[in-house]
């Protein structure tokens, strides 16, 4: 599944259009659990009744993991260094997530201008679209 790293809310809703229903990974910027916290990123998908896409990466902290993984986000990026690593691993199974070493390769969406029609067709190219 193609992902996008999203900074906020405008960034959601222009992936998500421009996906028009296809599959799509919402992926916070790295350790962005530390500074925008669980709830800040879930407040950016829940609007859009996005949950279910979100990738959110806690960084080398494994206790936003945890938080995040309590508060049913299917994926979450915990780097592989953490000792706790295999142990939080094990318990995203059992919660039926996953959690992933390395984030997906991405797009930033930083890095594209919304307002120019070549920011659609770079994102559209992206996602694998007609």
């Amino acid at each position: 599944m193609p992902a996008v790293i999203i900074h906020g809310a405008r960034d959601v809703a222009f992936a998500l259009e421009v996906a028009a229903g296809r599959p799509l990974a919402l992926l916070s910027a790295p350790g962005a659990a530390g500074y925008l916290g669980v709830a800040g990123f879930l407040a950016l998908l829940a609007p859009h009744g996005a949950l279910a896409q979100g990738i959110l990466d806690a960084g080398a902290a494994p206790g936003h993991a945890l938080a995040a993984l309590r508060a049913g986000l299917p994926r979450v990026v915990l780097a592989p260094h953490v000792p706790a690593w295999a142990a939080m691993a094990a318990l995203a199974e059992g919660m039926g997530a996953t959690l992933l070493a390395t984030a997906p390769p991405a797009l930033d969406l930083a890095r594209v201008d919304f307002e120019a029609p070549r920011g659609r067709v770079h994102l559209a190219r992206w996602l694998d679209l007609p």
